[in-house]
């Protein structure tokens, strides 16, 4: 304030500029007509937390309490899944406020590898997803791995100390085939999963059910000898163009997506306009070497427009799980008895709190700009 200017004369200006009808709105004096927070639906995203097998109460409560209502989990470990044992899990997880938006199918390594054998593999696959069908889970996911290169996975140090999964192709390039996998052709593994989908999609689409395949990762060009039918975004849209159906889809890594050199929010239209996002993982990376070096971090952190790509999804109405994996390791898990994350720098359950947290924000964020309130 001037010294020539009287404080009557402010105060009188100040009141007139906070008397302003777009200040008042702004200060609250008047209510606004959006909705908050803005709402989730059918047409939106379902964030979703992974659970244990034997869906234990106080796990239940704990993904329910950081307000997640859908979980993901392997499924039984014998072929063929009985309808029994699947309506048995989900009334357990519905009876805890929890539905089932993927189970995770395994177990038919003679199919990966091409072996005699893969006949009655293959019927105990279609099975287990005519009984997910009858027990109302919408989607299974698998891996078609000759083998999975973790080895060149490390620990490194983040923010504050906070544990950060580092991978190295380096590290683990030179590992030779492992007696029981053995080496397998790109075009080989290419032949069994065509064979995979061939028998599979048609009873998955009679029986309601979405496949989900996951891209490699690490997603380098080999794995212990072996190829990999899904290191690349090419080898993405091959696998969908094998069966045309929406039930032959993938799970669409947003991390992996920029861990292969492709832009995120590029990729999930792509995919999403043709209907084949079936699940979707939400993470965040930092990439040195192209599909062969690089850092998971924090969402907040790397190099993933984490609030693009939530745009992307919430724009194409994805209606599927969406999973913030991968919580880095914070302190506050390490203390904990027991403590075994499942990768190096990996965290547990304080770990995905931040990660749930910065996943709903995002959510709501993109709802709000999506409707105009913002």
């Amino acid at each position: 304030m001037s010294q020539g200017q009287s404080r009557r004369s402010f105060f009188s200006t100040a009141g007139a500029f906070a008397a302003s009808p777009s200040l008042a709105n702004a200060a609250g004096s008047r209510p606004s007509s959006r909705e908050w927070p803005p709402a989730e639906g059918a047409l939106t995203p379902k964030l979703c937390l992974g659970a244990g097998a034997t869906a234990d109460p106080r796990e239940m409560r704990r993904i329910r309490q950081i307000g997640v209502d859908h979980v993901i989990m392997g499924g039984p470990p014998r072929l063929p899944w009985s309808e029994a044992e699947l309506r048995s899990l989900v009334e357990r997880l519905q009876n805890a406020g929890l539905s089932v938006a993927n189970l995770m199918i395994g177990g038919f390594p003679r199919t990966l590898y091409g072996q005699p054998g893969r006949e009655q593999e293959i019927e105990a696959v279609i099975a287990s997803i005519r009984a997910a069908g009858r027990a109302g889970v919408p989607v299974v996911e698998y891996n078609f791995y000759a083998h999975r290169l973790v080895e060149g996975y490390y620990e490194e140090s983040g923010r504050a100390g906070a544990g950060m999964t580092a991978y190295d192709y380096d590290r683990a390039k030179d590992l030779p085939p492992l007696p029981e996998e053995g080496a397998h052709g790109l075009e080989e593994m290419w032949a069994n999963v065509s064979w995979f989908l061939k028998a599979v999609v048609p009873a998955a689409e009679k029986a309601g059910v979405r496949l989900a395949l996951h891209p490699n990762d690490p997603p380098v060009p080999l794995s212990r000898g072996s190829g990999q039918i899904m290191a690349t975004l090419e080898g993405w849209k091959r696998l969908v163009t094998i069966v045309d159906s929406p039930a032959n889809g993938i799970t669409y890594d947003c991390g992996v997506t920029r861990e292969i050199g492709e832009d995120p929010v590029e990729v999930c239209r792509w995919f999403g306009e043709r209907d084949r996002i079936n699940h979707v993982h939400y993470r965040n990376v930092r990439v040195r070497r192209t599909s062969l070096e690089y850092t998971e971090v924090f969402p907040d952190q790397g190099q993933v427009d984490m609030l693009a790509v939530m745009r992307e999804l919430v724009r194409q109405k994805y209606p599927r799980a969406l999973y913030p994996e991968h919580p880095r390791a914070l302190d506050m898990d390490r203390e904990q008895a027991g403590f075994r994350p499942y990768y190096p720098g990996g965290g547990e359950y304080a770990g995905l709190v931040y990660n749930v947290a910065y996943t709903k924000a995002m959510l709501q964020a993109a709802l709000s700009l999506s409707s105009g309130a913002c």
